[in-house]
């Protein structure tokens, strides 16, 4: 039977153009059911960058297409997602985990398998650090970097009975162990009279509060969140805790976890957060209207997160001009990506991005927790040297 020449040629093409429209896969992995505050937000914010994203034409002539687990906030469960996300699904990369246990966990999978993972949230220094490996990248800023924006400050108030409470886990542990050495270290005559390590989400806030106050420290470090942060907070206005005390707190600023308190919330308290409502630069105004528009909502932090996690992968793809691993980690080395909160970096020298953070004080609008007096701090500002890094981080 006669076949026209140009059927072989034009088969090719055809095939190319179907090729060209694979989606690009992404292995994204959190615990979304055990963390809903941050991570329905975190969900909404890279659902937003994967629309804008594919509706200007994907990313190497493919649309994105996120392929997302829950890992149930245990790290066990999220390795097993992460090889059922890249032998069965053949994703290109992983991303996402917020605790930091789970975050590890991931971390050295990456590293055993040779698979890039961007941790979006988990914020212990192990995994850029101590732990730290070649496929292995973060976006939010580490313990390390959050508490010495906030140190400085702490140094300031001149209180020299300090008490700490916080999530007995990783995080919890790695923030509280970084601000006694940094505190220390500006204030060496400081004392810590009492410490407190809470179950994570599972708080016996009243003992817990009891203990503090009987400790009679000058200021409080906390780092709990979530619902272990209200329960501790309703705790410690029933037994005055915090009255004429000075804290200092870890993520209380993020409105996941300060606008539940409501009418609780507490006032005058120095924090890390996000002030969705007095960000005034052109790149988180583009990011709140969009964000908006589609959910008829504010974005969160968790909101944040997610979409510049998706956009630094895509601005990867571009650099690497190809999904595969060694190529897409020499693209994360160096990249410049434009974030809500203006431009970062991923340092070659560790793989942790230079996204800063907002400090404030906490007060009342009515019955609403809010930030005020804030500022955003370059994270770049509070990384240690390369040097320093060296000491810090495994060869790779």
């Amino acid at each position: 039977m006669f076949k026209p020449l140009f059927l072989g040629p034009l088969l090719i093409l055809l095939g190319l153009s179907a090729q060209g429209q694979t989606p690009i896969k992404i292995g994204e992995i959190n615990s979304y059911k055990a963390q809903p505050a941050f991570l329905e937000p975190y969900k909404k914010g890279w659902e937003l960058a994967v629309e804008q994203i594919n509706a200007a034409g994907g990313v190497l002539g493919r649309p994105l297409q996120v392929v997302s687990r829950d890992d149930n906030g245990n790290p066990g469960d999220a390795v097993r997602a992460a090889e059922e996300l890249v032998a069965r699904e053949g994703v290109a990369l992983l991303t996402g985990t917020y605790l930091s246990n789970v975050g590890l966990a991931v971390a050295d999978f990456a590293k055993q398998r040779k698979v890039l993972f961007l941790a979006a949230e988990p914020l212990t220094d192990k995994i850029t650090w101590h732990n730290g490996n070649r496929y292995t990248f973060r976006l939010r800023p580490n313990t390390y970097m959050q508490s010495a924006m906030l140190v400085p400050e702490a140094a300031k108030l001149k209180k020299k009975r300090w008490a700490l409470v916080y999530p007995n886990y990783e995080y919890g542990q790695s923030a509280a162990a970084t601000f006694k050495a940094m505190l220390k270290k500006l204030q060496p005559e400081v004392e810590f009279v009492a410490e407190q390590a809470a179950p994570l989400g599972r708080i016996d806030a009243g003992p817990v509060a009891q203990a503090l106050v009987d400790a009679k420290p000058d200021a409080i470090f906390n780092v709990l969140f979530g619902t272990d942060l209200a329960k501790f907070v309703r705790e410690g206005h029933t037994r005055e805790l915090f009255k004429g005390r000075a804290v200092v707190s870890l993520l209380t600023g993020e409105p996941e976890y300060l606008e539940p308190l409501k009418d609780e919330a507490p006032v005058g308290w120095l924090v890390t957060g996000y002030p969705y409502y007095g960000i005034q630069t052109e790149a988180h105004k583009a990011f709140f209207l969009a964000y908006f528009r589609k959910y008829n909502d504010y974005p969160r932090l968790g909101s944040v997160v997610g979409y510049a996690a998706v956009q630094s992968i895509a601005a990867a793809l571009r650099k690497a001009q190809s999904t595969d691993t060694e190529r897409l980690v020499q693209a994360f080395e160096g990249l410049p990506v434009v974030t809500p909160f203006g431009a970062i970096r991923y340092r070659a020298i560790d793989h942790q991005s230079t996204m800063g953070a907002f400090v404030g004080v906490t007060r009342l609008e009515g019955s609403k927790g809010v930030m005020a007096d804030y500022r955003y701090l370059d994270g770049a500002q509070f990384l240690p040297t390369d040097e320093e890094v060296r000491k810090l981080r495994p060869a790779d």
